[in-house]
């Protein structure tokens, strides 16, 4: 039995993020993953305007009359949530942890998924292979997908994006849509997102809390490593320190995205202070201007 915080929790997420499917962003998604390609479905007489290189001249022939072919798309896609689940997603220094945005992420995408007739599909991990929901359709099913990402209780508290890949390899055959939602404190990956790059359309997602780019003067303070338990002291209120890390947190950002580039994928920057649904749509809408 769910208990009910967990259930009005659920509901929450349900009620904000099928509202944005519904007002923003279906559309975006249905314009930016067209499907599996185009599938024949009738011939119509020609009308002014159609494209002459539609013409189907057998019919032609036989009627006396032009005739076009026409076509529909194969709508149906596969998509598949790869979501990181390591200790540094129970991370947050605002009103939520990366994991609850991420939690939100996922719903979003799998409503717009499931409302343009496709499959979403779920694969949780941290250094280890956490949980795996085979894709479905239905609202029930992307309930499911909810509650996993919100409360999954994982075993593993590191992350290895590489046995992650590995993994999706071997049990999702068909071409999907792949979201990569992780903050990718992870090495070792780089050769196995673009071996799985190559027949899966694979979208990374970086999510990232205020915290983890600027540190504030808090004077002395003791830290804690969530995926290596690893402790140390540092002196906040040293300015030298502070410039340092945000240039590094800078600097570790533009990495990631020239790695992605380098193998043609695509990446998106979430942040838990600010709405995720604007830079969703950017990066949905400048990649139809490349199509």
């Amino acid at each position: 039995m769910i208990p009910k915080e967990i259930l009005k929790k659920i509901r929450r997420i349900e009620i904000k993020t099928k509202r944005l499917v519904n007002d923003l962003f279906s559309g975006e998604y249905h314009s930016t993953f067209k499907g599996q390609g185009m599938e024949f479905e009738e011939v119509r007489q020609y009308q002014p305007g159609d494209d002459i290189r539609l013409i189907d001249w057998n019919v032609t022939a036989r009627t006396g009359f032009p005739y076009v072919k026409k076509f529909r798309e194969e709508r149906e896609l596969s998509v598949v949530l790869l979501v990181d689940a390591s200790s540094s997603g129970r991370f947050g220094t605002r009103d939520r942890f990366k994991s609850e945005t991420a939690a939100e992420l996922c719903a979003l995408l799998a409503f717009s998924a499931i409302k343009n007739n496709d499959k979403v599909g779920l694969i949780i991990f941290t250094d280890r292979i956490e949980k795996f929901v085979p894709p479905q359709k239905g609202r029930g099913h992307v309930l499911r997908i909810i509650r996993e990402v919100l409360f999954f209780e994982p075993e593993g508290v590191g992350t290895n994006i590489a046995l992650a890949l590995e993994y999706f390899h071997r049990v999702i055959k068909r071409r999907s849509v792949v979201f990569l939602v992780s903050d990718f404190l992870s090495e070792g990956y780089e050769k196995p997102l673009q071996i799985a790059n190559r027949k899966h359309d694979i979208v990374a997602i970086k999510v990232t809390d205020p915290r983890e780019t600027v540190f504030e003067d808090v004077g002395l303070i003791e830290l804690e490593d969530a995926e290596t338990g690893e402790i140390v002291i540092i002196d906040s209120g040293s300015k030298a320190f502070r410039r340092e890390f945000s240039a590094r947190a800078d600097e570790d950002i533009v990495n990631l995205k020239r790695n992605f580039q380098l193998i043609n994928m695509d990446f998106i920057n979430i942040r838990t202070d600010r709405p995720y649904i604007v830079p969703l749509i950017s990066f949905f809408r400048m990649r139809e201007k490349r199509r």
